[in-house]
């Protein structure tokens, strides 16, 4: 990995997201709270970032926010106040205490999704219709380059794309900072996952003059605007 990925990687979010609130809460290091839950502090890094495209599969990014979520003790009245949701009354019920433990991956999700992860643009029920015949997602690998200048506003792309199950290979520089707009590149082969991804996005799928895999496709991030 090059020095400018590393600076990129390096650089934090402006905001603090809800997970790195409640871990600071509870006066803990990354590192501590990484020990508790058994993850590495790279891994602790990512969650409180929203960077879950870093993960191998979406399958291990949602174990370990289950697995970080649980270590730091975040209950259900803690989690849906993060995640900005009306906090009920509490339950004395033994039963319901249980279907709140058995809950509390969607809970703690529900934390990412509205602190961390931007909202869902329109369309999807289309594109869901559409992909029907298609490869899913997490079969289809992405690039995701920097082709407006704005790294933050680049990773919050990726991270939409990541939340959509899809691969996120990487996270780079365009070979320039003057894209117009954003869109997908698919390759020959790929027209119809370019499209899906498009639509979910929002945005214009374009042909990419070459390629040999017609399940990777590259996403050139333009300006910044609002996403949902």
């Amino acid at each position: 990995m090059n020095a400018f990925m590393e600076a990129v990687l390096s650089e934090v979010r402006d905001e603090t997201s809800a997970l790195a609130r409640a871990r600071v809460q509870r006066q803990l290091t990354p590192e501590d709270a990484a020990r508790r839950a058994g993850l590495t502090p790279d891994e602790v890094e990512w969650l409180e970032e929203g960077r879950l495209y870093r993960f191998r599969s979406s399958d291990r990014a949602t174990i370990a926010l289950l697995l970080y979520a649980t270590s730091l003790g975040i209950d259900r009245r803690e989690a849906r106040r993060l995640a900005g949701l009306p906090i009920g009354p509490l339950s004395s019920n033994p039963r319901a205490r249980i279907a709140v433990a058995a809950g509390l991956v969607a809970i703690a999700l529900a934390v990412m999704l509205a602190v961390v992860l931007p909202p869902r643009v329109g369309g999807e029920s289309h594109a869901r219709a559409a992909g029907q015949a298609l490869p899913p997602p997490w079969r289809v690998s992405v690039d995701v380059l920097n082709g407006g200048g704005d790294i933050n506003y680049t990773r919050r792309v990726a991270d939409r794309i990541g939340s959509f199950a899809y691969q996120i290979k990487k996270v780079t520089r365009a070979g320039r900072f003057d894209y117009p707009e954003t869109s997908v590149y698919f390759p020959p082969g790929g027209e119809g996952i370019g499209r899906r991804l498009a639509t979910q996005l929002g945005v214009t799928a374009r042909p990419l003059p070459g390629g040999k895999n017609p399940r990777r496709l590259v996403v050139i991030v333009g300006p910044a605007r609002a996403l949902g």
